[in-house]
């Protein structure tokens, strides 16, 4: 069936122009990636990466927060010359973002772990492969060494955590990410309306409007179907179908982490190391006096917690507490460069977006990911300018209304 209709929808999506990559040079904002991402991916796998959980309200909350800060220019200054670049573990990038993890991202377009990657390498900024990518840690060290993170969801069976631990080292990567705010699934209610939950039952109709997007069915079924995921595939069963290393994949995760945890992973690796998904100030303390390197004030991009906090309410005060013994970053909710710069006033040292490059990623491939990464660049540099701010690392609370 597969070979049948693999021809007849590449057949179907050079008839309608409904080509694998999309213009994303035509797009303007990262909205407009949005809606290119859209048209490509069936609603089952849009709804993904769209979605958060049960009402959803968490996403609301975690834009609507930026809505609430206004900045205040300085103007007389000469601005002609702009600099968004920021030193971050000893290491000047840039830009002051990176592309944030996003699981399984080779089901919207193959390959794309290693094309953010790419992206990220073209334009000098850091990239967090994802605990639940579809490429290889070993990949990643080879497409991007000096740019490459990894995220580590903890395994239920420790030997698992500490090979993969063994594995980003030798890959010659700088900086592990432990992702902790996943103690249990969530409930995703949209991907469960798909039926987008194990074990999967897709409904006639999911399958019905993912024809109206022959481009990726054409991608899915003549890269083999369903992807891989690589980094889990040496703990399952010999020989395991991809379905069947999925299946063992969500045997292990999610898991409650402890500080025991921590503690052993802060023994056992001896780079970098971020702790993503910190919202509680006595969280980031303790984190600090245990001798993190990083912490990444996250609620998931609003998909684990509905009523929890946007984590721009609570980034001052973390920033503050901590001071300079941690380096404090950010993530969800950015949609504009604009966002970035207000993070950073907040005492975000660095920033992290996701569904923005992976919807450029979906649309365009490499080409849409750096599109993404353009269109930040720009507004990020326009808001400097605009600000009467030269520098990125100049920005503090007193840029924004009510803080001098």
């Amino acid at each position: 069936m597969a070979g049948p209709l693999t021809k007849f929808c590449a057949n179907i999506a050079v008839q309608t122009g409904e080509t694998a990559k999309m213009n994303t040079d035509k797009a303007i904002n990262i909205d407009d990636l949005r809606l290119m991402a859209k048209r490509h991916l069936p609603r089952i796998c849009f709804d993904f990466i769209e979605g958060g959980l049960e009402d959803e309200r968490g996403l609301v909350r975690n834009e609507d927060a930026f809505d609430k800060v206004a900045l205040v220019p300085r103007y007389l200054v000469d601005v002609s010359k702009r600099d968004s670049s920021t030193t971050l573990f000893g290491r000047r990038y840039a830009l002051p973002f990176g592309i944030a993890p996003t699981g399984i991202a080779g089901l919207f377009r193959r390959g794309a772990d290693l094309m953010l990657a790419e992206a990220a390498v073209a334009a000098d900024i850091p990239f967090i492969m994802s605990g639940t990518s579809t490429a290889s840690i070993e990949a990643l060290g080879k497409v991007a060494p000096n740019h490459g993170w990894y995220q580590l969801y903890g395994a239920r069976d420790r030997k698992i955590s500490e090979d993969m631990i063994r594995r980003v080292r030798d890959a010659g990567l700088s900086t592990l990410v432990l992702t902790v705010d996943v103690p249990v699934g969530s409930k995703r209610e949209r991907n469960i309306r798909n039926g987008f939950i194990r074990p999967y039952r897709l409904k006639p109709s999911i399958v019905l409007e993912a024809l109206r997007h022959p481009a990726w069915i054409y991608d899915y079924f003549s890269h083999g179907g369903a992807p891989l995921f690589d980094n889990w595939q040496p703990y399952a069963p010999t020989g395991a179908s991809s379905e069947e290393v999925a299946t063992f994949m969500s045997s292990q995760t999610p898991s409650s982490q402890t500080w025991q945890d921590f503690e052993a992973y802060r023994r056992l690796w001896p780079g970098k190391l971020v702790v993503k998904g910190v919202m509680h100030l006595e969280d980031a303390r303790r984190l600090a006096e245990m001798g993190v390197d990083g912490i990444m004030v996250s609620n998931h991009g609003g998909r684990q917690l509905d009523r929890s906090a946007s984590p721009l309410e609570v980034l001052l005060p973390i920033a503050q507490a901590v001071g300079s013994r941690v380096t404090v970053m950010f993530d969800s909710g950015i949609r504009r460069g604009s966002d970035v710069v207000i993070a950073r006033a907040l005492g975000a040292r660095f920033c992290f977006v996701g569904r923005a490059t992976l919807y450029g990623c979906a649309a365009g491939g490499v080409k849409g990911a750096k599109r993404a990464i353009d269109i930040l660049r720009d507004e990020i540099d326009r808001a400097l300018a605009q600000l009467g701010c030269p520098t990125f690392d100049q920005l503090g609370p007193d840029w924004l209304l009510g803080q001098a």
